[in-house]
């Protein structure tokens, strides 16, 4: 009988009711699984154990089991066991105390050493024991094992949905699923397709990041953030455009038109301080896993945003004592490449006069597109004084009844009286 290895060193020492689930989600719905786990503490008092001698560890509800990390309850559990302040250790089966080796392992040694029990479902066991601490081996392996078959079926699951360009996640502003399958279209605002494209239009015209950024904060225009990103018809929050995200739309390929998967990876690293460290790294274009061409409606083509790929790494600034990109030119102009436009920024053409072409100038060449920009500015400021208007009379037909005013004055505050008899009404 498992219940014979209790001793008198163990009762004398509390005993500690392990409670997790994996996600929120769970500890939400699956109600009936948490409230098992809590009952182990009459299984606890049939042991030997008194009521106020059994303790719960409950810290790790909604967080995996896959490593010990952010898990504080486990740790705790791992401390006092190592202390030998624990006599039993009860969970409603292995998974739940671990369900990678490493933590599995280094909590059996500390249970042996320390001379305290493990009990799951099927029985009581002490790691000390080797038939016993053979059996919770291999129940960590096929917890581990568990973990693993799980995640590989929902991981298939994903990868193949992606393969055919299925696969919802988030989209950038001015993209929203549709109904169909895989379907992605533009938004329906004309304000946010608006500013999107005014964005592309401006990279064509002076094929810099950031002159489309400090384009855009001269002329006073607002960028849409879409939180659900999921969900058509989202409400949109307008705020200052930033650098980065101006970046975003320049080279996030969705706005070609394309279905991307995998664009990026996790990796996982040992820091200087011995602490694991998970960051994610941005792959190049071959290495993508999934490219769909053509799969939507996008603001450019494909040809077009490879252009500007390659325009926006030869923008990047040569590293200290490394030659630059740009040819140095021939003539005696010595502010060519330097000298730059005070009305748009853009860097100052040279030309030579004289008899013998010997005497430079500067001219700016970007006249012409300062006006091309002004109209996009101006169609851009219409969609957004349409959408402001838009939402004030929308706001002003949902207002709620509570806030108009529940008293009207009458007409007239005078008395009605009854009009005098005239003198001959008694004849």
């Amino acid at each position: 009988m498992s219940e014979s290895k209790v001793t008198a060193s163990h009762l004398r020492r509390p005993a500690v009711i392990y409670v997790r689930q994996s996600t929120l989600a769970q500890v939400e719905r699956n109600t009936e699984s948490t409230m098992r786990q809590y009952d182990l503490a009459a299984r606890a008092q049939a042991l030997g154990w008194p009521r106020s001698a059994v303790a719960v560890i409950d810290e790790d509800l909604g967080v995996s089991g896959a490593s010990a990390a952010g898990r504080s309850g486990f740790a705790r559990l791992a401390a006092q066991v190592g202390l030998g302040q624990v006599g039993i250790v009860l969970s409603l089966e292995c998974s739940r105390l671990a369900r990678n080796n490493t933590d599995w392992y280094r909590l059996l040694d500390l249970a042996g050493m320390t001379d305290t029990l493990i009990a799951d479902a099927d029985g009581i066991y002490h790691p000390a024991l080797f038939n016993d601490r053979l059996l919770l081996g291999m129940k960590g392996a096929m917890s581990e094992a568990e973990l693993h078959i799980l995640r590989a079926r929902l991981d298939g699951g994903i990868r193949h949905k992606a393969a055919r360009g299925e696969l919802r996640r988030g989209l950038p502003v001015g993209l929203v699923w549709g109904e169909g399958d895989g379907e992605i279209v533009m938004h329906p605002d004309e304000a946010v397709t608006g500013v999107i494209a005014a964005i592309f239009d401006r990279f064509a015209v002076c094929g810099s990041v950031r002159g489309t950024w400090l384009w855009l904060r001269d002329q006073a225009l607002k960028f849409p953030l879409q939180p659900g990103a999921y969900v058509r018809g989202s409400e949109l929050i307008w705020t200052e455009p930033t650098y980065h995200a101006v970046h975003n739309v320049l080279t996030h390929p969705a706005y070609a038109g394309a279905y991307t998967f995998g664009r990026s990876r996790q990796e996982k690293r040992v820091s200087d301080d011995g602490v694991l460290r998970v960051r994610r790294r941005v792959l190049p274009q071959g290495e993508w896993e999934v490219l769909i061409k053509d799969h939507h409606p996008g603001f450019i083509d494909w040809d077009t945003y490879q252009a500007n790929q390659h325009k926006i790494g030869q923008n990047i600034r040569p590293m200290a004592h490394q030659p630059g990109t740009g040819a140095v030119r021939e003539g005696c102009a010595l502010l060519q490449g330097l000298a730059t436009c005070g009305t748009c920024g853009r860097k100052l053409a040279v030309y030579y006069d004289g008899e013998h072409k010997a005497t430079p100038g500067y001219y700016c060449t970007g006249t012409g597109q300062l006006v091309e920009g002004r109209g996009t500015a101006l169609e851009q400021w219409r969609r957004q004084v349409e959408q402001a208007r838009y939402n004030a009379a929308r706001a002003e037909r949902l207002a709620p009844a509570a806030l108009q005013p529940a008293w009207k004055p009458p007409a007239s505050s005078k008395k009605a009286t009854t009009p005098p008899l005239s003198s001959g009404a008694g004849r």
